[in-house]
């Protein structure tokens, strides 16, 4: 029998030291929407199996193995009490494979995979033993925030529509099944639709499901992606060929990579600061609509869970993905789901903790596998474009005047084009430069702010009102 919630309180869980232990069938219900969603979206978790064929030289085999090991950690943050659908630091990939394609394909790289992965988990353990991570995200200036936010943005859209990206080398497929993709989870006039129609309100929980199904059938259609070859049966990962890939069979990484690693994982834990605040802020989105739980975004918690996931990868499987707090694209579809009730999601935590479970379990499924093999860079693309929109948009949600949004916006475009070090060093200079005042100074004259009433406007506000019907 499920635990029941008191209305307006936080749902009910089992305390386990710094962590809240929740578990599907005896604190949260199953959800449908999110199985059928995860039994499509799991293909994203795969498409890292090119990279790490690529990059660090492991067989598929062993590649899906390693998939298997990020499914476990996948999995882990919402069961222990972080309200987000985990993913990967999704716009530091680039920058990673810079890092790592330095290397050679095999014990070199991987040692420097392991070298990275290892200084991106002590950051976080850092930041949450300490607390300092939840001091960086309430102090941060909102422009800080929002450069970080749409220089995320910026990158992760034009590698895809560059000479180069997916988009660019698809159009047909990805560009409209993007547009389906955003007309489904964004779109004004579909929310209008969903308030009406029950139709709109079915498709509009499946999220990404639609455009991802929409770009599969064009890119089959057009021959943009071959037509897959579905075998039946369960798939095998070969977890016994998983030794030797590991920093216990090849060795462990020597403090020259382990220093070299440290600029790279510093621009991946600020992007990975930046999915934080998304999270955060699509919950606060949908939070005021739902008075019947009382959601906690712990960011110290979520700091310890992402820094054991990047720990586990460091030794089990390294993963150019990384660890990272937040799947934007996903976590965006459970909250717009969640902003309908008790009916439509009890807890946030029955969406957030099903997709994974399903997206794991369906890890195994060979039909599944053999049937999306073929258009993995599909959900990697998708994922990105959505990425981008979200970041950009709530880096706007951020920003309350016209001299923030000019601090933002240079070092979004910094950020974007010259990498996230030099986007944060030119933010924090014009930040202090440009932006910075006293508080007696912003108490005294307050910031304009970055809408400015028109003539008009002024007038109307200044005219004596009518009265009240009665």
């Amino acid at each position: 029998m499920l635990l029941k919630r008191d209305y307006g309180q936080e749902h009910p869980y089992w305390p386990l030291g710094p962590f809240k232990l929740r578990l599907p069938f005896i604190h949260f219900r199953w959800e449908i929407p999110e199985t059928v969603q995860a039994l499509v979206m799991f293909v994203i978790a795969m498409g890292m199996i090119p990279l790490l064929e690529q990059y660090l030289g492991v067989p598929y085999e062993v590649a899906l193995a390693f998939v298997v090991v990020c499914g476990v950690g996948f999995i882990l943050p919402p069961l222990l009490g972080v309200p987000f659908i985990a993913g990967w630091i999704t716009p530091a990939i680039p920058v990673v494979l810079l890092f790592i394609g330095d290397y050679e394909p095999g014990p070199e790289a991987i040692r420097a995979m392991v070298a990275l992965q290892l200084v991106v988990t002590s950051i976080f353990l850092f930041m949450a033993v300490t607390r300092l991570g939840t001091k960086l995200v309430d102090n941060v200036p909102a422009s800080i925030k929002a450069g970080i936010l749409l220089g995320a943005g910026i990158a992760a859209i034009s590698g895809e529509i560059s000479e180069g990206g997916r988009l660019y080398n698809t159009p047909l497929s990805l560009g409209i099944g993007g547009l389906v993709t955003l007309y489904v989870m964004f779109s004004l006039s579909f929310r209008d639709l969903t308030d009406k129609f029950r139709w709109a309100r079915n498709i509009a929980a499946y999220g990404m499901v639609p455009g991802m199904l929409v770009t599969m059938a064009i890119g089959w259609g057009v021959a943009e992606y071959p037509l897959p070859e579905v075998e039946w049966g369960f798939a095998v990962p070969d977890f016994a060929g998983i030794w030797r890939y590991l920093p216990f069979s090849i060795g462990l990484p020597g403090a020259e990579l382990l220093l070299a690693a440290i600029p790279t994982a510093v621009i991946a834990y600020i992007i990975a600061f930046g999915d934080i605040i998304v999270g955060q802020t699509l919950l606060k989105r949908v939070d005021h609509l739902r008075p019947d739980e009382k959601i906690e975004v712990n960011v110290d918690r979520v700091h310890l869970i992402t820094g054991i996931r990047n720990l586990m990868h460091s030794l089990l499987a390294p993963y150019p993905g990384l660890a990272g707090p937040l799947f934007t694209g996903a976590m965006a579809t459970v909250a717009e789901r969640y902003r309908y009730g008790r009916k439509a999601m009890d807890t946030i935590y029955s969406g957030t903790s099903v997709f994974w479970i399903v997206g794991f379990l369906a890890l195994f499924m060979l039909p599944l596998i053999t049937l999306f093999k073929p258009v993995l860079p599909i959900a990697l693309s998708i994922t990105l474009l959505i990425t981008g929109y979200l970041c950009i948009a709530v880096a706007v949600e951020q920003i309350e005047n016209a001299t923030a949004m000019g601090v933002a916006g240079i070092m979004g475009v910094v950020l974007a084009t010259h990498g996230a070090a030099w986007g944060l060093g030119v933010g924090l200079v014009l930040y202090f430069m440009v932006e910075h005042r006293s508080r007696k100074a912003r108490a005294r004259e307050p910031d304009e702010p970055i809408h400015i009433e028109d003539d008009m406007a002024v007038e109307a506000d200044d005219a004596e009102p009518e009265p009240a019907i009665r």
